[in-house]
C-alpha cells in the first residue's frame, strides 16, 4: 500500500488495521458528548443501548457486559443520575428491580443514533455495487463473530 504505514503480509491484520483507522478517523464520541452534555464511557453507552431491547435486571446487565453486579450497579447509578434510566419493581420477584429507559433515555438513544449512524462523506463516494458488497462482507463478519462467540446471528 503506497503511502500507508500499514504494512503486513497477513491480509487479516491489514484489513483490521484499515478498518480501525477508518472508524477511529470518524469517531464521533466527542460530538455525542457535546450533544448529550456528558460522555457515555465506562460501559454506560453499552448498557444504554442494551436497554433499547427492553428492561433488564442488574444481574442480566452485569452478565451481558462481563462485569460484576456492584460495577453494573455503579453504571446504572450514573445513567439514573442523568435521568436516562430508572429502576422499577420486577413483576415476578419483588426482591429484584428492572432497569428501564426513561423518556430522556429514549431521546438520548435517538440522539446517539443520529450522530453515530451518520455515515462519513467518504462512504457516499463509493458506487452502489461496492456498498452492497461491503455490506455483505461486514454482515458475514458479524455473523461469523456471533457464531464464534455463541451469540444469536445478527440480522442482515
Amino acid at each position: 500500500m503506497a503511502g500507508s504505514s500499514i504494512r503486513s503480509t497477513d491480509p487479516g491484520r491489514q484489513v483490521w488495521a484499515l478498518m480501525q483507522r477508518f472508524v477511529e478517523a470518524h469517531n464521533r464520541h466527542g460530538e455525542l458528548a457535546e450533544a448529550l452534555g456528558f460522555r457515555l464511557g465506562g460501559g454506560r453507552g453499552k448498557i444504554l443501548f442494551q436497554l433499547r431491547e427492553g428492561p433488564r435486571t442488574l444481574s442480566q446487565l452485569a452478565a451481558a457486559n462481563g462485569v460484576d453486579a456492584p460495577y453494573a450497579t455503579l453504571i446504572v447509578d450514573k445513567l439514573e443520575a442523568h435521568g436516562l434510566v430508572e429502576r422499577r419493581p420486577h413483576p415476578g420477584d419483588r426482591r429484584r428491580k428492572l432497569v428501564t429507559l426513561t423518556a430522556a433515555g429514549h431521546d438520548a438513544l435517538a440522539t446517539a443514533d443520529a450522530i453515530l449512524l451518520r455515515p462519513p462523506a467518504a462512504v457516499g463516494t463509493l458506487p452502489a455495487d461496492d456498498l452492497r458488497q461491503l455490506t455483505e462482507l461486514l454482515a458475514r463478519l458479524l455473523a461469523a463473530d456471533a457464531t464464534q462467540s455463541g451469540q444469536a446471528t445478527p440480522e442482515k
